[in-house]
């Protein structure tokens, strides 16, 4: 537990280094999965600062939050792999999971947007910080020498995860009659 909560503070305070030893630890990868999880479940109980907690909001959050660390991750490899690649870009999508799960770390911040009057700010402060860490750790993964063409990668996977976000909710959303 120790070990796990090392690499969280690492993840959090965008350690380089930290992101690097993740990538390479294979057994990191249930950790980062269970960073994820977390962090929805911080979610859910944060987003209780404006709809109540009830735990059919934990399960939605959560399944949704898990889904888009895979989709958005997915995305991110073939992105940063085939369109957006350096001569020296080399990872598998399991190192990739595994840099990006641990980049959820600020979010088991969320938990505290439960108090009253600060969920806004909390969702803020924790979503801005969550990007910074995912940049970082496409950074590292995908071996860029600059934040830069991570940011890109992230910006257009990103985008792609929006956009399928609204076409699927566009397509099953409830008629209105």
């Amino acid at each position: 537990m120790g070990l796990y909560l090392y690499r969280l503070m690492g993840a959090a305070t965008l350690d380089g280094g930290m992101y690097e030893g993740i990538e390479a630890d294979r057994g990191t990868t249930m950790q980062a999965a269970a960073t994820v999880v977390l962090a929805s479940v911080a979610a859910g109980i944060g987003a209780g600062g404006w709809y109540g907690v009830h735990p059919a909001t934990l399960a939605a959050v959560g399944l949704v939050a898990c889904l888009l660390w895979v989709v958005w991750g997915v995305l991110i490899f073939h992105v940063g792999v085939h369109v957006l690649p350096l001569s020296v870009t080399s990872v598998t999508l399991g190192e990739l999971l595994r840099t990006t799960g641990f980049a959820a770390a600020p979010g088991l911040l969320l938990v505290f947007a439960i108090v009253p009057g600060l969920s806004a700010i909390v969702f803020t402060v924790a979503g801005l910080w969550m990007l910074a860490t995912i940049v970082v750790a496409v950074e590292h993964a995908l071996d860029y020498p600059t934040p830069w063409r991570a940011m890109a990668v992230c910006l257009v996977a990103g985008s792609i995860v929006l956009a399928l976000a609204a076409i699927l909710g566009i397509v099953w959303a409830p008629s209105v009659a």
